[in-house]
């Protein structure tokens, strides 16, 4: 087999990593990473210095660094954030939005630093110090980008959820957190309709009684209702100077929450240095963001990615936001936002690709995507067939990276190396100072073998904590239990023969029927490849004793689930797995349950089947979905 994507040389030598690499004397990725884990503060140090993060970086740079939890990076340091992400004020264009193919807009740099400053001087006008919480209950829009750099600004803590969640699933976020101020639009558009935020932001803000301010920013030129407009409140402030506070590396800068489909939402804090230093290194090193680059991804103020994307200020990049739905324009919209934005970076979920594999679009054919030099995708592990479709139909000569990290690190442990080769089905590389690794059970080290994801040793972006956790027993509970002294992720994986990595699943999704463990991805990557499956959903059920495995599938519209597709199901999972693959039931549903970010809820359906109650609906895009999963006599016999 040979690699589907290898730099030219040239490609090579106009990488950061490349020069990154020179300075620090390393020969090749295998070698620079490895010196990263064993000579941490020395790598950490460089890179601090290589991307030019402004802040005082303090005597020592890790302390306790074998301890997890507990060692600490950079404990004398203070920076700020938002500094660090407006670095420039020039005319060229920091943020370009657009509101699916409707609403159209820009901001340069000094137009950014302007609106910051302002909204800074209005929150710091509420009350608003180093600490407090501000969140938001936002759209992607310019001024979610700028209300959170206003708050970092000040050393207080920015919070966000995307608007189509409910109230209670914005209170369950914003209740533990109490936020002082909040932020709201006056509504939204999603797959050309438009619908009203403000009634759902009233009603989270008179539930909040922390709240003191809440501000409306105009998308769809409504009145505001619910608060103070954002001009009304910005009003009495002129552009000045941003006195940014200086804050220590591990002060709070985020907090962000799990998924809450298995109980109320854990917040998990993520602190200022932390998130800066991984971001820069992800960005500059490891996807080759450069100055006046034009950097996409395709998210919502729910998932860690738009926090990732924002960071791409700190490179001096363009950040090209996008609110709505993906589907617009026949799912074209996105390939013609990229083309006539000079996209350089293109990022989305696996999802999306494989639903454009399922649409058959060919952007190769319709669009030129000159400037495109990187494919990201992330959200669930991107098949080897997701793979072909971008080679084939997308682009050949870019670097798709498949990255898996999440919002417990609001960063990743595995993405991109855009000086080396692309293989089929592979994630390229073990992020750099991350000591990556594979384990059994007993806790051993797998290579060429499945087993659990685990970090050996710590890293700038672990949480500071998680909020209400004084003792940090949930927070030990959540990644350290397994593994002593080891952060233990939650995803099956395996470390290829390139040194890439394969995932399969949520480990606690895992099948286990005779004993056998299945990633759920293994199951999918054949089901999906069927021209009459939409999608699936697998789990196991238990079952006398043992564990069988349960396929619920969403067909094209038309069809109907007969022995001819059920055997071809069968057949196909039979002959490129193994027998223990094969479910033992294939049902038909008309819509499969998913997050608001987009993944699919395994554990909820597996709940569900087994009468159990999910405990938190309101983490659900579309939770009616669930209703199709109960009491199916299928599922007595």
């Amino acid at each position: 087999m040979s690699p589907m994507w290898t730099p030219s040389p040239e490609q090579v030598a106009q990488t950061a990593i490349a020069r990154f690499m020179s300075e620090v004397g390393k020969a090749d990725y295998a070698s620079l990473h490895r010196w990263s884990i064993e000579q941490a503060p020395e790598f950490w140090n460089r890179v601090w210095d290589f991307c030019g993060v402004i802040g005082d970086k303090g005597g020592e740079t890790l302390v306790n660094g074998d301890r997890m939890p507990g060692a600490r990076f950079f404990p004398q340091a203070r920076l700020n954030f938002a500094q660090n992400l407006l670095r420039r004020r020039d005319g060229a264009e920091a943020i370009v939005f657009w509101g699916e193919d409707r609403i159209k807009r820009r901001m340069t740099y000094k137009q950014l630093y302007g609106l910051v400053s302002r909204i800074a001087q209005a929150l710091a006008d509420v009350g608003v110090g180093k600490g407090d919480r501000v969140a938001g209950y936002l759209p992607n829009l310019p001024e979610a980008t700028a209300a959170m750099l206003a708050t970092a600004s000040l050393g207080a803590v920015w919070s966000s959820c995307s608007p189509d969640f409910g109230v209670q699933g914005v209170l369950d976020r914003f209740g533990q957190i109490q936020p002082k101020v909040l932020f709201c639009a006056d509504g939204y558009i999603y797959n050309g309709k438009e619908f009203d935020s403000q009634s759902k932001a009233a009603e989270v803000a008179e539930r909040l009684p922390s709240v003191d301010e809440c501000v409306v920013i105009d998308y769809l030129g409504e009145t505001a209702t619910t608060g103070t407009s954002l001009y009304d409140f910005i009003e009495a402030f002129e552009p000045q100077e941003i006195a940014f506070q200086p804050v220590a590396f591990n002060d709070p800068l985020y907090i962000l929450y799990s998924s809450g489909t298995t109980g109320v939402p854990k917040c998990i804090v993520h602190g200022a240095g932390g998130t800066l230093l991984q971001h820069l290194k992800e960005h500059r090193l490891q996807s080759d963001v450069r100055v006046g680059d034009r950097v996409f991804y395709f998210t919502t103020l729910g998932w860690m990615m738009w926090n990732w994307l924002v960071s791409g200020l700190a490179s001096e990049a363009t950040l090209l936001l996008y609110d709505g739905a993906p589907s617009v324009a026949r799912g074209r919209v996105l390939f013609d936002y990229a083309d006539a934005e000079r996209m350089t970076h293109f990022g989305t979920s696996a999802k999306f690709i494989d639903s454009l594999a399922k649409m058959n679009l060919k952007p190769i054919e319709t669009h030129e995507l000159k400037k495109l030099r990187a494919v990201l995708a992330t959200g669930s592990p991107l098949l080897p067939e997701g793979f072909d479709y971008v080679y084939e139909n997308v682009k050949r000569d870019v670097c798709l990276s498949s990255i898996s990290g999440g919002t417990d690190i609001v960063s990743c442990f595995v993405l991109g190396n855009p000086a080396g080769q692309v293989w089929r089905g592979e994630i390229q590389a073990k992020g750099l100072g991350m000591a990556v690794d594979v384990f059994d059970e007993e806790g051993r080290s797998l290579k060429g073998e499945k087993g659990e994801l685990v970090c050996t040793r710590p890293f700038p972006s672990m949480p500071i904590g998680f909020w209400n956790d004084p003792d940090g027993s949930r927070y030990r509970a959540a990644y350290f239990e397994k593994y002593p002294n080891v952060w233990r992720h939650g995803d099956w994986s395996e470390i290829t023969e390139h040194d890439g990595i394969i995932i399969y699943g949520r480990s606690d999704a895992v099948l286990n029927p005779g004993g056998v463990r299945i990633g759920t991805a293994e199951i999918y990557r054949q089901v999906e490849q069927l021209e009459q499956v939409v999608e699936s959903l697998v789990i196991g059920q238990d079952w006398e004793g043992d564990v069988r495995v349960v396929l619920f599938v969403k067909l094209r519209d038309g069809l109907g689930l007969n022995d001819e597709i059920t055997n071809g199901i069968k057949r196909r999972i039979r002959d490129n797995t193994t027998p223990r693959h094969v479910p033992s039931k294939i049902l038909q549903v008309t819509d499969i349950p998913r997050t608001k970010s987009g993944k699919i809820v395994e554990l909820a359906v597996r709940d569900v089947v087994h009468g159990r109650q999910v405990k938190n609906i309101e983490a659900l895009a579309n939770p009616e979905a669930l209703e199709q999963f109960k009491n199916r006599p299928e599922l007595a016999s």
